[in-house]
């Protein structure tokens, strides 16, 4: 009894991390059914993930931007105008792919930074800085492709970061070995570093979890990697895109948990002045929160030229309102402080879900963004919900 009641009142003190999981589960469940295990097929499971792939890298770095505060309005063109750069320096400049994606991922940087520069230096209200951005990189897109429209990408390196998938390295029953193994080194990393979090914990006596409801976490997430791992290795095992989203949350889980600067984040994001008082540099954190923003709408321009293997007047369009849906779905506050990129992740599959079991189900294109509308409107106002509860 003592289990179920620390379980429920664990559940409850962590709705808004437990709550996006649930949602999740349930969307995929219910599509599941309704399309008799069409939706939770290796091919749709696979695919799902590949479309997925360019939005939820812009989450990530979105979810950090939304942390601290602000929004960045200008990433959905800023990723189609990279891409179509990107794709110039292919097709026309002939440039190695081991050049061109080195240098589009700084030139993120450089278009981060100038926003960062003049939303901490200048003023420039976040919303209107990144609203002028938008329309000057929608005006670049459209005249760096004005001449063919579409600029067609050839090198199959620079395709294969959309299009292929890591080598297989065998099969074990239609199943792919490398990508098994990839799973099990993923689970193991899982419980290694919970593990260490735990004995981290108790060693400076903050308070834990039971050893049984640690237990069952380690055994309910590891089972639903380990299925999700099996249902992609009956279908060509994982795609770049993936291994690349995957890397991308790794890297940005680590800065933002464990260390100085993922602290300083959320301290700009929970109070901006009381951080100034204590030493923190906000300007500079601002500079880096949006350089890294713009880095990440490089890579997420990339995989979508990679995917469509092209570059297209349209590129881009409405990818910054599916970052920031995602973000907020997965966990963000629209206050700052709060939220994490492992949940912008989620938020963006749960997006990305509720639009693929719709298509399976014949929806209606015009119900499926008043539908999707809806889900987003749900999660902000369950973010002002718990906030009013906690206060």
């Amino acid at each position: 009894m003592n289990f179920f009641n620390e379980a429920k009142s664990l559940i409850k003190v962590n709705i808004r991390e437990y709550g996006m999981y649930i949602a999740l589960f349930v969307i995929m469940l219910t599509f599941s059914i309704m399309t008799d295990g069409l939706f939770m097929s290796s091919r749709n499971i696979s695919n799902l993930l590949d479309m997925t792939g360019y939005t939820a890298v812009l989450a990530v770095g979105m979810t950090l931007v939304i942390v601290i505060r602000h929004i960045d309005l200008s990433v959905g063109f800023a990723a189609g105008f990279m891409g179509a750069i990107a794709a110039i320096m292919l097709s026309d400049w002939g440039v190695p792919v081991y050049i061109t994606i080195p240098v589009i991922l700084v030139l993120g940087v450089v278009i981060g930074m100038f926003n960062g520069v003049l939303v901490a230096s200048v003023g420039i209200p976040a919303f209107v800085s990144s609203l002028a951005a938008m329309l000057i990189f929608r005006g670049a897109l459209l005249m760096v492709t004005e001449k063919s429209g579409t600029i067609i990408v050839k090198n199959e390196h620079f395709n294969a970061l959309g299009n292929g998938f890591i080598p297989s390295l065998g099969e074990v029953g239609g199943l792919s070995v490398l990508s098994l193994i990839l799973g099990v080194v993923v689970i193991a990393l899982y419980v290694y570093f919970e593990f260490a979090n735990r004995r981290n914990k108790l060693k400076y006596e903050f308070e834990v979890v039971s050893g049984g409801i640690f237990a069952v976490k380690l055994v309910f997430v590891s089972a639903i990697i380990a299925y999700i791992t099996w249902i992609i290795a009956g279908y060509n095992g994982f795609s770049w895109t993936v291994v690349i989203m995957l890397a991308v949350v790794l890297i940005y889980h680590f800065l933002t948990t464990k260390t100085v600067l993922g602290r300083h984040i959320y301290a700009v994001g929970s109070n901006p002045e009381a951080a100034h008082l204590s030493g923190i540099s906000v300007k500079k954190i601002t500079y880096i929160v949006f350089g890294s923003m713009g880095m990440l709408s490089a890579l997420s321009g990339i995989l979508y030229t990679a995917r469509l293997q092209s570059a297209t007047t349209t590129a881009g369009t409405l990818f910054e309102l599916d970052a920031i849906a995602a973000a907020y779905v997965g966990g963000v506050s629209a206050a700052g402080g709060v939220g994490k990129v492992t949940g912008s992740i989620i938020g963006a599959i749960v997006m990305a879900s509720l639009t693929s079991g719709m298509n399976l189900l014949g929806v209606g294109i015009s119900y499926q963004y008043m539908i999707r509308g809806g889900v987003l409107a749900a999660a902000v106002i369950f973010d002002v919900m718990t906030r009013k509860k906690r206060a």
